[in-house]
């Protein structure tokens, strides 16, 4: 079998968290296509929490990968060794694909990796990203940006959100739901959301709409209004719409979509239902509106999605 070759490169002052995420998402499980090895300049990587570590994996591990992940590092416009950036514009060169996390969106830039594309970063730092490297399409408000072969992702958590995608993306919403499942993340959210919610969390004498949302995913399959989720909230539609989105960073409606094209997803890969009924049971209606939100969403259609999703071995990934 294929197996597919992740390297995590650990950069000095990298953020612990930063770096943990791929090595959740793709640490090693019985079926999992990945193979992840942790890799830095010298083996010993300080952290920004002022503790070291020692890692295994060198820059011929890099070289070799077909994924390499850059976590955040602080400071992020640290001046980074020239065998740094030199083996990340070959691995640009050799179509492999590259992630940052966080402001390991800065190493990329430094590389000249994103020059001519949309990328983002940490809500904090955009501005000196735009400042410092203007030949990249800065999108401040996403949780993460997939340019192909070169994926950025915003703050933190929202790596979490990209290395699911990922995942997704390289075999099937079925096994990313089941890593965010042992991670307890949201198992999709589209990288269009807004990164940066001004009051994302609710105060104490509120209630959060994490009880409605269940209720919807448990409904998908029937026809949902911002009435039906307001009155299920004992909230009036205006305070809704407004309180939800400032919880979840998209709106009621482009929230149910996509959480009917995630539903729809695993129905394609997981049953031989025909298509018609895919898109009555995800609550999108017909067969037609289903490959309308496929095509808008995925670029692709159900019949294409479900033949690649049960037909590819889930060892064997293409990032090209």
């Amino acid at each position: 079998m294929s197996i597919h070759k992740v390297a995590v490169l650990a950069l000095d002052g990298v953020i612990p968290i930063d770096l943990a995420i791929p090595a959740q998402v793709f640490a090693p499980r019985p079926q999992s296509p990945y193979d992840l090895t942790m890799c830095s300049v010298t083996g010993q990587v300080a952290t920004s929490a002022g503790f070291e570590l020692a890692v295994d994996g060198r820059l011929d591990q890099v070289r070799a990968a077909d994924t390499v992940i850059v976590p955040g590092f602080d400071p992020p416009l640290t001046t980074l060794p020239e065998e740094v950036l030199g083996v990340l514009v070959e691995a640009r060169d050799q179509g492999r694909r590259l992630v940052s996390i966080c402001n390991g969106t800065f190493a990329l830039a430094a590389a000249g990796v994103l020059d001519g594309l949309h990328a983002t970063t940490h809500w904090q730092h955009v501005d000196d990203l735009k400042r410092v490297f203007p030949a990249v399409h800065v999108d401040r408000d996403v949780l993460y940006v997939d340019e192909g072969n070169v994926l950025t992702s915003a703050g933190m958590c929202c790596g979490i959100d990209l290395c699911l995608h990922i995942v997704r993306r390289d075999v099937g919403a079925v096994a990313a739901n089941e890593v965010a499942r042992r991670l307890v993340a949201a198992p999709h959210r589209d990288g269009s959301q807004a990164q940066y919610v001004p009051t994302p969390v609710a105060a104490p004498d509120d209630t959060s709409l994490a009880a409605t949302r269940e209720w919807a995913l448990e409904r998908l399959g029937q026809p949902l209004s911002l009435a039906d989720l307001a009155r299920h909230a004992s909230m009036s539609q205006r305070s809704f719409m407004r309180r939800f989105t400032a919880e979840a960073g998209t709106t009621p409606l482009q929230w149910l979509v996509t959480s009917r094209l995630n539903l729809a997803r695993e129905l394609l890969e997981t049953t031989g239902l025909p298509i018609d009924q895919v898109a009555r049971d995800c609550g999108l209606g017909s067969a037609a509106n289903l490959r309308l939100h496929f095509r808008r969403a995925l670029d692709t259609t159900p019949t294409v999605y479900r033949r690649t999703f049960t037909t590819r071995s889930p060892s064997v990934i293409s990032v090209a």
